[in-house]
């Protein structure tokens, strides 16, 4: 079992410890430690979905009242990361596929849309990125023009989360209110919305559900917009900034399991007459793991608290949560693999798994390059630079 002495920390209150104790049960219960091949990944997504809404968990993604605790989300992914990636993606695409309406909609979008997404009846998507844009969100290309019926949206959206199996997309396009990330505008697409088709879907390492989508001609009502015309990379920003924090917590989870694994092999594995934990150098990486882990969640538990508690943006903290927690996690697993040597690229093996599910994390929602320039320009930018 993972050290949990860190929900102790004073980032944390009694009542995130509580619902903690109690997410780690049901996870024990309804998940399991067992490695996840997710053969028919669309339906293991859609049963996992459906298991949260139905335990109650994802009303912590789909905030009733509009405010999103972000240390309540950060515990989540990590406990959920730490028992199956698939369960953590699914229950983090229902937040980030509803955060921009949950922030921005209207209230009979919201009414529409977020209870069902809440009770797991409804699965979300965020379509941002495009064949050419990626972190680079000033570089979209899909346009939305004014039409007579509302906005016709035009182009291409791929590695979109949940694509194909997803009952509306948030969708970012450019309106040319400015030039670059400033004439960009958020939309709620519902499937089957004639126009909007499901292109290659994507086979990754870590089975997801990925997919491309083609929007051709694609009409929606001007009641779908998020935010004001313009407003798109701001309506963006704000929900990535949220969620953010809470990629490193899973990458966290990811470690915290690692470790687990690690260890225990360590400790039962004999090396030379004696249990390899009593050889130096594999006491040398699990110090490393231990060292970097509580580094990871200090990083990431204080950018949850500022956003909670102080309010206002996070977007440093976030960066260097989200930086530090998901390269530590690749180096923590990559240890775990050398620790259990062939064995650990069998699968079958948590570590094998686990070495598959955390290299997207380096990648999605800012690349761990875009981090280091976005952190770099907030410590400039405060000097006065």
């Amino acid at each position: 079992m993972s050290d949990l002495s860190y929900r102790d920390w004073p980032f944390l209150e009694e009542r995130h410890r509580d619902y903690a104790a109690r997410l780690e049960a049901w996870a024990a219960a309804q998940i399991g430690m067992a490695v996840h091949p997710h053969r028919d990944v669309d339906a293991a997504c859609t049963e996992l979905v459906r298991k949260l809404g139905a335990g109650g968990w994802l009303a912590a993604a789909v905030p009733a009242d509009g405010v999103f605790d972000v240390r309540t989300l950060c515990l989540s992914r990590e406990i959920l990361a730490r028992y199956s990636g698939l369960a953590d993606f699914a229950f983090a695409m229902q937040g980030l596929g509803t955060g921009s309406i949950t922030l921005h909609g209207s209230n009979e979008l919201k009414a529409r849309i977020l209870p069902d997404v809440c009770a797991g009846r409804r699965i979300a998507a965020f379509a941002l990125s495009e064949p050419d844009a990626g972190s680079d969100v000033a570089a979209l290309s899909t346009t939305a023009t004014r039409v007579a019926d509302g906005w016709r949206i035009d182009g291409e959206k791929t590695w979109i989360s949940n694509g194909g199996i997803a009952d509306h997309y948030v969708v970012f396009a450019r309106t040319g209110e400015a030039p670059g990330a400033r004439g960009l505008t958020a939309f709620v697409v519902e499937a089957g919305t004639p126009g909007l088709t499901i292109g290659d879907r994507i086979a990754v390492i870590a089975p997801h559900p990925l997919a491309t989508l083609r929007f051709d001609t694609c009409v929606v009502p001007d009641a779908n917009r998020l935010g004001a015309p313009g407003e798109g990379f701001k309506v963006a920003m704000g929900t990535l900034d949220i969620f953010r924090p809470t990629v490193g917590a899973a990458a966290l989870g990811f470690a915290r399991r690692a470790m687990d694994e690690a260890t225990e092999r360590a400790a039962t594995r004999m090396m030379f007459g004696k249990p390899l934990a009593e050889q130096q150098l594999t006491q040398a990486k699990i110090a490393d793991m231990a060292l970097g882990i509580d580094t990871s969640a200090l990083l990431v538990y204080r950018a949850a608290w500022k956003r909670d508690v102080r309010g206002g943006r996070i977007t440093a903290e976030a960066a260097m949560a989200k930086l530090h927690a998901t390269e530590t996690a690749q180096r923590i697993i990559d240890d775990a693999v050398q620790i259990f040597g062939g064995l650990g690229v069998k699968q079958g093996i948590k570590v094998e798994e686990l070495y598959r599910e955390i290299r997207a994390l380096r990648i999605y929602e800012g690349a761990s390059e875009v981090q280091k320039l976005i952190i770099a320009r907030q410590v400039m930018a405060a000097r006065g630079s």
